[in-house]
């Protein structure tokens, strides 16, 4: 997984831009994301920016464009087969509660969830179809989907572009703030449990 900025640098900016796009895309309707983060794309497609070889604009577009339609299609796939996508998630993932979490976060935040799952790599691809199986409406879901897709993507990308050469380490520390976010979306729903249970008690 360390190897894979190095290698995307290393391909042709025309099909870089193209995993803008599919990356993205098939995090939340394949899964995908829970394997390789889209944001490693956006991030390399920034630094290709910078060196050049990429417009900015041409990148930021590519991940919106991905971001929305993968994730608007994750949703519809969680609204029409509900609980054969849980089935149908790995295994490790269950155990590990990631598969919980995000069905927490969309059940207490609605659409708030859909933006912030957006910066969980784990979340990005599990979020939209959890929201499609709790029944939030279309409309909702969608203007939190493109609204959350494009301030990721153009962050990303524009980080991307600012870091420049130093995108390893740039990668290594959005890892580490998804995981933070992650911590602290896990801690709030600890306490507001521990709520309702203390006044379930009284």
């Amino acid at each position: 997984m360390d190897r894979v900025p190095d290698v995307l640098v290393a391909l042709p900016p025309a099909l870089v831009l193209a995993l803008v796009f599919l990356l993205p895309a098939l995090e939340a309707s394949t899964f995908l994301g829970l394997v390789v983060p889209g944001e490693t794309a956006v991030l390399v497609g920034g630094v290709l920016a910078y060196e050049g070889r990429l417009p900015l604009w041409a990148v930021v577009l590519a991940a919106v464009a991905g971001a929305a339609v993968g994730d608007q299609v994750g949703y519809l796939v969680g609204r029409r087969y509900g609980h054969r996508l849980l089935a149908r998630t790995p295994g490790r993932f269950v155990r590990s509660g990631e598969v919980r979490r995000a069905l927490d976060l969309v059940r207490r935040r609605g659409a708030a969830a859909v933006v912030l799952g957006r910066w969980v790599a784990a979340l990005r691809a599990l979020v939209p179809g959890t929201a499609g199986l709790s029944g939030m409406p279309r409309r909702t879901f969608t203007l939190a989907n493109v609204g959350g897709g494009a301030l990721w993507a153009v962050t990303v990308a524009v980080l991307g572009y600012l870091a420049g050469a130093s995108y390893r380490l740039l990668e290594r520390r959005l890892g580490l703030g998804a995981e933070v976010l992650l911590a602290v979306v896990v801690l709030l729903l600890a306490v507001r449990v521990w709520r309702l249970r203390r006044a379930a008690r009284r």
